[in-house]
């Protein structure tokens, strides 16, 4: 299918997914600087009147480096905006977005019309992240433009179902923008998401070890120092079954092994919420592709390889 306009100049297929604390203006521009979609989460931008300082930054120096570098790529960059019932800043944070002309957003937990209806007004494209068909379903009804497929070993908050049973599955009711989520962390992956019925590569945890990353150098390091093994799924921490290090676990005092479930309920986005809490600063998220991680260059850098594991990987495909 022909990707959304927005989407049609990337350098690589790739779209940086959103992490708490981790995603903020530098990594964001790096990221597009660098021709992949760049995102962070609304919240991150805290208290509320700091995202209008974030986005008028993002559009001010991708405008500069547009000018500096008329040949370069530079792609589009999304916010992430959690529609959950105790996120009470989330109109607040879509009419910052609307007053910006945010060209992606991206919507978790739940499909939210008003947040659609917000987008759309002004031309905006709205990408859902969903982990089953029934959540597919529900944002198609409201009008998604895209669908994010959360796949098991993603990092933090991901599904159970593996990619090559969600991402077929979806086609068979989506034909337009579908996004692949899940252990992607070199441009041979990204390609294989690809092969399967995927438009884009979604990634978040290959990033966290990047310079530009806000992320504590221990969490850099622990992903250079970890593998899929060390990855554990579990509920506890915001009450969504997520993956986090279990190195991370064990130095907070806790048994990896043997970690109580958490409701629902336990979710809380009010005002920045669970990211206030000591799970998001001591319990650090991470995918399965940890292992694929050696590492913690410049975005740059992560592009460039990945743009070239990418092509060996179109080679190695068409010459097998």
């Amino acid at each position: 299918m022909s990707l959304p306009k927005v989407l049609q100049n990337l350098r690589l297929p790739v779209v940086g997914a959103p992490m708490f604390i981790v995603s903020g203006p530098e990594l964001v521009i790096a990221q597009c600087k660098a021709g992949i979609v760049g995102s962070f989460p609304a919240l991150n931008a805290r208290p509320q009147h700091v995202l209008d300082e974030w986005l008028t930054r993002i559009n001010i120096e991708l405008d500069q480096h547009k000018k500096d570098n008329p040949d370069a790529i530079v792609a589009p960059y999304a916010v992430n905006q959690i529609c959950h019932g105790s996120n009470n800043r989330l109109m607040e944070d879509m009419a910052t977005c609307v007053k910006h002309k945010v060209p992606i957003v991206i919507t978790s937990l739940q499909a939210n019309k008003d947040v659609y209806e917000a987008v759309h007004s002004y031309g905006g494209i709205i990408m859902h992240d969903v982990i089953n068909i029934r959540h597919t379903e529900k944002a198609l009804s409201m009008g998604a433009d895209g669908i994010i497929a959360v796949c098991t070993g993603a990092g933090g908050h991901a599904g159970t179902l593996s990619p090559f049973a969600l991402i077929p599955e979806i086609r068979k009711i989506h034909d337009g923008l579908l996004l692949c989520s899940g252990s992607l962390a070199t441009g041979g992956s990204v390609l294989g998401a690809q092969a399967i019925g995927a438009d884009l590569g979604y990634i978040g945890t290959r990033f966290i070890a990047s310079k530009e990353a806000n992320a504590d150098e221990g969490y850099k390091q622990m992903l250079v120092d970890s593998a899929a093994k060390d990855v554990v799924y579990s509920s506890l921490f915001t009450g969504v079954s997520g993956n986090y290090l279990a190195k991370s676990i064990t130095a907070a005092g806790m048994d990896p092994n043997n970690l109580p479930e958490a409701d629902k309920s336990a979710m809380n986005f009010g005002s920045g919420g669970n990211s206030d809490k000591k799970a998001w600063k001591d319990i650090w998220g991470a995918g399965q592709g940890t292992g694929s991680i050696n590492d913690s260059p410049s975005i740059a850098d992560i592009i460039d390889r990945m743009e070239s594991e990418y092509k060996a990987a179109k080679v190695r495909i068409s010459s097998s």
